[in-house]
C-alpha cells in the first residue's frame, strides 16, 4: 500500500463516515501488502476483507469477483484500493458492488492513473479523469441509478503513484445524506469532478509524469546538455 493510497482512504472516510457506527464495510482486495485500508477505517462499523487469496486483511477469501458473497441492498459502504486495475472486466466488478450496496450506500475506489507493469495475478487498466463519468454512466445503463460524487487524480507524495480517486453514491435520490467532499480538504489534486457540475477543478492536461518530463527536457536544454 503506497503512501497516498493511505492518506485518500483516511481523508473518504473522515470525510464521508466520520462519527457512524453501525455500518457493513466491505473491502474488495483487502489482502495487506505494506499496510490496509481497514488501520483508517473508522471504529465501532464491521470491516469485512474480501480478496483471491488468504492472508493478513482477509475475511473472506473469493474465488469470482464478479459474484460477491452478500444478498442484494445489505452493504453500506464498499471500498477498493489498488484492485480495479487488476479485474479483467472491471465494469462488471463495478456492478457487482452496486448491486450489493444498499440505496444509500456508497463505493470509493482507488486505481492508478500511472505506473509500473505490475501483475497480482494481472495489470490490465489506468484510469484517467473522466473514467468515474464512464462508470457512472455505465452503471446508469446497467439499471442502477448511481450518481459520481466526486473523483479526481491525487498528486503523489514519495512513490511514483497517482491515484485515481472516485466516490458513488448507488442511488442519487440520496445525495443529500452526504453533502461534503474529500476535494473540500485536500488541495493536492487535478482533474477534479464534483456532483452536480460540469466544471473541472485543477484542470491539467499533462500528467504528473508528462509534466516531470517536459521539465527535465527543458533543464536539459538551459544546461546544453544532450
Amino acid at each position: 500500500m503506497h503512501d497516498t493510497a493511505m492518506q485518500y482512504a483516511a481523508a473518504f472516510f473522515d470525510t464521508y463516515l466520520k462519527d457512524s457506527a453501525g455500518l457493513t464495510i466491505v473491502d474488495v482486495g483487502s489482502k495487506d501488502v505494506r499496510g490496509s485500508l481497514r488501520s483508517v477505517a473508522p471504529a465501532n462499523n464491521s470491516y469485512l476483507g474480501l480478496d483471491f487469496v488468504a492472508g493478513k486483511g482477509v475475511d473472506v477469501v473469493i474465488a469470482n469477483p464478479y459474484l460477491l458473497p452478500f444478498d442484494s441492498e445489505t452493504i453500506d459502504v464498499v471500498v477498493s484500493s489498488s484492485c480495479f486495475e487488476h479485474s479483467e472486466f472491471f465494469w462488471l466488478l463495478f456492478n457487482e458492488t452496486l448491486r450489493i450496496l444498499k440505496p444509500a450506500g456508497l463505493l470509493y475506489i482507488n486505481s492508478p492513473s500511472n505506473g509500473a507493469f505490475h501483475r497480482y495475478p494481472a495489470d490490465c487498466w489506468r484510469f484517467y479523469p473522466d473514467s468515474g463519468i464512464a462508470l457512472q454512466n455505465w452503471g446508469k445503463r446497467s439499471g442502477y441509478p448511481v450518481a459520481l460524487l466526486e473523483s479526481f487524480i491525487g498528486n503523489r507524495k514519495a512513490d511514483i503513484w497517482n491515484d485515481f480517486i472516485a466516490v458513488f453514491i448507488k442511488d442519487e435520490a440520496h445525495v443529500p445524506q452526504y453533502p461534503r467532499r474529500i476535494q473540500d480538504s485536500v488541495s493536492t489534486y487535478t482533474n477534479g469532478h464534483l456532483y452536480g457540475t460540469d466544471k473541472i477543478s485543477n484542470l491539467m492536461e499533462a500528467s504528473e509524469d508528462q509534466a516531470a518530463h517536459a521539465k527535465l527536457i527543458s533543464i536539459r536544454k538551459a544546461l546544453n546538455l544532450p
